[in-house]
């Protein structure tokens, strides 16, 4: 008998992702109104002598925390550390110090994840002066809503980007945006224009549907994705989604542009899309186009994607998918970035006969992790 097929195919994840540039918006429009109770709260614990910061999350919620790990210790002065919750519930002794004043920032679409909750309750249980910073999806969430002693703070992102499709999309951005602008509160207003701008390289993103929708329909078995500095954060989390959202058909991996040239250049076979997540700054660049050109120049014709706004490069079997110049300091170009990922996966799950919405055949993967047990460990 042929199998039916479901009429609700793309439902979520085409809509999700088209909405972010306005949901970026929205997000700034929350930090402003609510940028005084972040800094009442955010103030004392900031000036805590030896204070450390921890981020964390899974899977793509750590990846947030990656790539906002070198702004928000610039921003702050203070050693900030990202460490997932899958490695903070296993070995919480080898990143927490009983005697160091810890603030956690834990990233979550949903807040349900049980190493979420586990990571939170172990940072209570190995630090004598904990914080906790939740910035997430979902109110309604355990994560949200956690039971401590010690000083919380949630922040609950607008409630269009508690995505409902599988892959993360709007959830992972607008978290990131949040990131990235919550240790600089005080100045927010300042970052007015620059949020406006990656609004505009968002909608230009969209309006390039067209072109990711070409590149989805090539032969393509594996998709390298290369970032430097945070961009390396943003590479892994296209590499994930691109990978999530085509069941695996398609196998990625990502890189620096320095570090792919220490082994893992060996990946790249005739069948391989390499895709080019420049940085904006001049100096980053010079490294990354000089591997960019020699893989031109490869003989077995090595296709590739560009992105970004610096002085065009004459790349043999290149596609080019141009931005406006993002030319403000820190790093809120990573937010926009991240679509390409999404964009790519998106239109690739659509040629293979997928359903982004839910495009896991064997049912492996979930939205919400399923099948972990939390274990306590016995006491010595």
């Amino acid at each position: 008998m042929k199998k039916e097929t479901t009429t609700y195919i793309n439902q979520h994840t085409e809509k999700e992702i088209k909405a972010q540039p306005r949901l970026w918006d929205e997000t700034f429009s929350l930090l402003m109104n609510t940028k005084k109770d972040i800094a009442s709260f955010l103030s004392p614990i900031l000036q805590q002598k030896d204070l450390r910061i921890i981020l964390t999350g899974a899977g793509s919620s750590a990846f947030v925390g990656e790539v906002a790990q070198g702004t928000i210790q610039k921003q702050t002065n203070i050693p900030t550390q990202l460490v997932a919750t899958t490695d903070l519930v296993t070995h919480p002794e080898a990143f927490l110090i009983k005697q160091r004043p810890t603030l956690l920032i834990s990233f979550a679409r949903s807040g349900n994840s049980p190493e979420s909750l586990e990571a939170a309750s172990l940072l209570d249980a190995h630090c004598d002066s904990a914080y906790h910073l939740i910035i997430t999806c979902n109110p309604e969430g355990k994560l949200a809503n956690f039971d401590t002693k010690n000083p919380l703070y949630s922040i609950q992102l607008p409630e269009e980007t508690n995505d409902k499709s599988l892959a993360m999309t709007s959830s992972f951005t607008a978290m990131l945006l949040t990131a990235l602008l919550v240790f600089d509160i005080d100045q927010i207003e300042s970052k007015k224009q620059a949020v406006a701008d990656i609004v505009n390289i968002g909608q230009e993103l969209v309006r390039a549907e067209d072109i990711f929708k070409s590149i989805a329909q090539g032969n393509f078995e594996r998709v390298v994705f290369l970032g430097s500095g945070p961009m390396l954060g943003i590479a892994r989390e296209c590499h994930l989604k691109l990978q999530e959202l085509t069941d695996g058909q398609v196998i990625c991996k990502h890189d620096s542009f320095l570090g792919f040239r220490h082994g893992p250049r060996a990946v790249v076979n005739t069948n391989t899309l390499v895709v080019y997540l420049f940085s904006n700054d001049p100096h980053v660049f010079k490294y990354e186009k000089d591997l960019a050109v020699d893989i031109a120049r490869d003989p077995r014709n090595i296709q590739s994607v560009t992105i970004g706004d610096e002085p065009k490069l004459e790349l043999a079997h290149s596609t080019t998918i141009e931005t406006s110049p993002f030319k403000h300091p820190g790093n809120l170009n990573t937010v926009p970035t991240t679509m390409v990922g999404q964009l790519l996966g998106l239109y690739k799950s659509l040629a293979l006969g997928l359903d982004p919405d839910n495009p896991s055949v064997s049912g492996a993967i979930n939205r919400v992790v399923q099948g972990v047990t939390i274990y306590k460990r016995e006491q010595k």
